[in-house]
């Protein structure tokens, strides 16, 4: 009698296990590609408030350093290697770099030393936000432990 029991709590069990897995699949990608389009967002879903917040500020605050240095935004049709791994990581801001392009910003040729300092900022930033987002998937697949 208890092994009919214990065979039926197990049955429910992976019922449960199985319709959770089935209504939440497409929540981790949602959770990336929302991470990748606002900075922290995949964290704020997760309603992981600091850590979405310090990396939001992080990456924004780079990004506009980067801009405010007068910063180059690479855009896809290069076909030189280095200009399209810079593309890469600009596009890794996701909703930054698609508005800094609506706004036609950072398009000047960079002739200061501080203005290539602006570009990597920028560069940098669009790579953390990736690694971010990623890290948010990686908690809602629950791979990593908070």
């Amino acid at each position: 009698h208890l092994t009919d029991i214990i065979g039926i709590e197990m049955t429910t069990n992976a019922q449960v296990q199985a319709r959770a897995a089935g209504q939440s699949s497409s929540m981790p990608v949602m959770i990336l590609i929302a991470g990748w389009l606002i900075p922290g967002a995949g964290h704020f879903m997760q309603r992981k408030w600091i850590r979405g917040t310090l990396l939001f500020v992080s990456i924004v605050s780079m990004f506009c350093i980067g801009l405010a240095l007068k910063g180059k935004i690479y855009s896809p049709n290069t076909g030189d290697l280095l200009d399209i791994l810079n593309f890469v990581g600009d596009l890794g801001n996701g909703l930054l770099y698609i508005i800094a392009r609506l706004f036609d910003l950072g398009h000047v040729t960079v002739e200061l030393a501080t203005a290539d300092y602006g570009t990597k900022f920028m560069v940098v930033a669009g790579l953390l936000n990736v690694v971010a987002a990623v890290d948010a998937h990686s908690l809602a697949t629950g791979r990593k432990s908070s």
